[in-house]
C-alpha cells in the first residue's frame, strides 16, 4: 500500500497530533505539487453506566451494558499550491446524524507566493489564514476533545461538561513568533448560513461574531514544555448561538440522566451542559498546559455570560422587558502521566465542575423561572496505543447534579448522578 501523501502544516489524525494545538509555520514538507490525502476516524465503545435522581416514581431510561452506535469520520486534506492546503471533515455516522453529514471545511494560507510579491512574501512568514465553514478556534479544549469518530487525541472518553465546540462560517488570522500566538477572527455566529432577515422572534437581529486568542506555546527544554492562552467569544445578537452546543455528533456516555422513551439522534447531549445562551454571549477562557517529561497537565478556566432571545425582550408583546445576563462557569483539571516507549501507555484523572444559572420555561407570553445549579464530574482512565493509528482507552466517571428542581422540564436532573466505566477503541489515520 502506497504511503499517505505528505501536506504542509499539517496536524496528523494519528498519535502524532497529540499535544499539537494550532499548526505552526515550521516549513517541512516541499512542495511538489497537488496532493490528495484521505483519512478516517473510527470509534467503538463498550458502556455499563448507570444513573438515578431524586424523583420516585423515575422516569429515567432503563440503561444496562452494551455498544453504543459506533462512529466514524471521513477527512480530505488536500495541498492545493505551496502553502495552500484544504480540508474537509464530514460524519459518516453519529449520534446527531446517522447519516452521512459534513462537518466542514477550510482553506489554509500559510504562504502567498501566487501573488509573486516580494513585500507580501515576507509579510507572511509569521501569518496564517483560514476560510471557511470551519470549527473555530476559541479555546484549547477543542484541541483534545472527541469530535465523532475521531476521538484517538482525547485521552478521555467524553469532553468537558460544558462543551465549547461549534462550527461557523468565517476567517481566522493568526500572527506565530517565537512561541508567541495572536489570533483574531469574524465569523457569521451561527452553525449554518442563512441569507434571511430572521422573522421569529418579533426584534431578533443578526450579528457577527468576534473572538481571538492571546498565548505563549514554548518548548523550554528536552523535557519541558509550557503552554497558556487565553481566548474570548462574543457576539451581540444571533438567531441560535451554538458556542456551548454545536456538536452534531454525541456524547460519549449514550443516555445517561435521559428519560425514556429515548433515541439515538433525539438524546444526543447525554451528559453535557448547555447554558442556552442562544441570542447574546460573552465568554472568556483561559488554558494553562504543562508537559514535563510524561507528566502532563491541562486546565480550563472558563467564565461565560449571556441569554437567549426571549430573556433579551424579543418577541410580539414580550412578558418582560431584557434582563440581566446569566452567568456560567466551568473549571476543569486533568493529569496525565504517560509512559513506555513512544509513550504508548498513559493513566490519569480529570475533575470538572460546572456552576450556572438555568433559565426555564422562557417565552415570549411567559417569563419564566431562574435558579442555579452545580455539575461536577470525576474521570479516572488509562490508555494504550497498541499503535499509532490504534488507542484501546477506558475510564470510570461520575458525575452528580445540583440545585435542579423536582419539577420542571429539567426534573430529571432533580438529586441526579449517574456511574460506571466506558471501554473505547479508537483508530485514526
Amino acid at each position: 500500500m502506497a504511503q499517505q501523501p505528505a501536506i504542509q502544516y499539517f496536524r496528523p489524525y494519528d498519535q502524532r497530533g497529540i499535544n499539537v494545538f494550532e499548526t505552526t509555520k515550521e516549513d517541512t514538507v516541499e512542495y511538489d505539487g497537488f496532493k490528495l490525502r484521505i483519512g478516517a476516524g473510527f470509534t467503538q465503545g463498550y458502556q455499563k453506566l448507570k444513573h438515578k435522581n431524586g424523583i420516585d416514581p423515575t422516569g429515567l431510561y432503563e440503561m444496562g451494558g452494551g455498544f453504543p452506535l459506533a462512529q466514524a469520520n471521513f477527512n480530505i486534506d488536500v495541498q492545493l499550491y505551496d502553502g495552500v492546503a484544504l480540508n474537509l471533515v464530514s460524519y459518516m455516522s453519529s449520534h446527531h446524524h446517522n447519516e452521512f453529514w459534513v462537518k466542514g471545511g477550510y482553506l489554509q494560507v500559510d504562504k502567498v507566493t501566487f501573488l509573486n510579491s516580494e513585500f507580501m512574501n515576507n509579510l507572511w512568514k509569521n501569518l496564517t489564514l483560514k476560510v471557511g465553514h470551519m470549527e473555530i478556534n476559541y479555546g484549547d479544549a477543542h484541541f483534545r476533545r472527541s469530535d465523532g469518530g475521531h476521538t484517538l487525541w482525547n485521552p478521555w472518553i467524553e469532553n468537558n461538561i460544558m462543551d465549547a465546540f461549534t462550527t461557523e462560517i468565517g476567517a481566522e488570522l493568526y500572527w506565530k513568533k517565537d512561541g508567541i500566538i495572536a489570533m483574531i477572527a469574524m465569523t457569521d455566529g451561527e452553525i449554518q448560513g442563512n441569507v434571511a432577515a430572521p422573522s421569529q422572534p418579533a426584534g431578533a437581529k443578526r450579528k457577527p461574531a468576534i473572538y481571538g486568542k492571546l498565548g505563549y506555546d514554548k518548548q523550554l527544554q528536552d523535557n519541558l514544555r509550557v503552554r497558556l492562552t487565553g481566548s474570548f467569544y462574543s457576539t451581540k445578537s444571533s438567531v441560535n448561538n451554538t458556542i456551548f452546543g454545536g456538536d452534531r455528533t454525541g456524547s460519549n456516555y449514550q443516555f445517561v440522566m435521559d428519560n425514556a422513551p429515548v433515541t439515538v439522534t433525539g438524546n444526543y447531549t447525554s451528559g453535557r451542559f448547555n447554558p442556552g445562551f442562544r441570542d447574546n454571549v460573552t465568554t472568556f477562557v483561559i488554558n494553562p498546559f504543562i508537559k514535563f517529561s510524561g507528566l502532563e497537565v491541562f486546565g480550563t478556566f472558563e467564565f461565560a455570560k449571556g441569554k437567549n432571545q426571549f430573556e433579551n425582550g424579543e418577541g410580539t408583546n414580550p412578558a418582560r422587558a431584557a434582563i440581566d445576563d446569566r452567568k456560567a462557569d466551568q473549571i476543569a483539571a486533568e493529569a496525565l502521566y504517560r509512559f513506555g516507549k513512544n509513550e504508548k501507555f498513559y493513566f490519569g484523572g480529570r475533575y470538572i465542575t460546572v456552576n450556572a444559572t438555568v433559565a426555564e420555561g422562557v417565552t415570549a407570553a411567559n417569563a419564566g423561572i431562574q435558579y442555579d445549579v452545580t455539575i461536577d464530574r470525576l474521570s479516572i482512565g488509562g490508555g494504550w496505543f497498541i499503535t499509532r493509528n490504534i488507542l484501546l482507552k477506558g475510564e470510570y466517571v461520575n458525575q452528580n447534579y445540583d440545585g435542579f428542581p423536582n419539577t420542571g422540564a429539567n426534573n430529571r436532573f432533580f438529586e441526579g448522578n449517574f456511574k460506571g466505566f466506558v471501554i473505547q477503541g479508537a483508530i485514526s489515520f
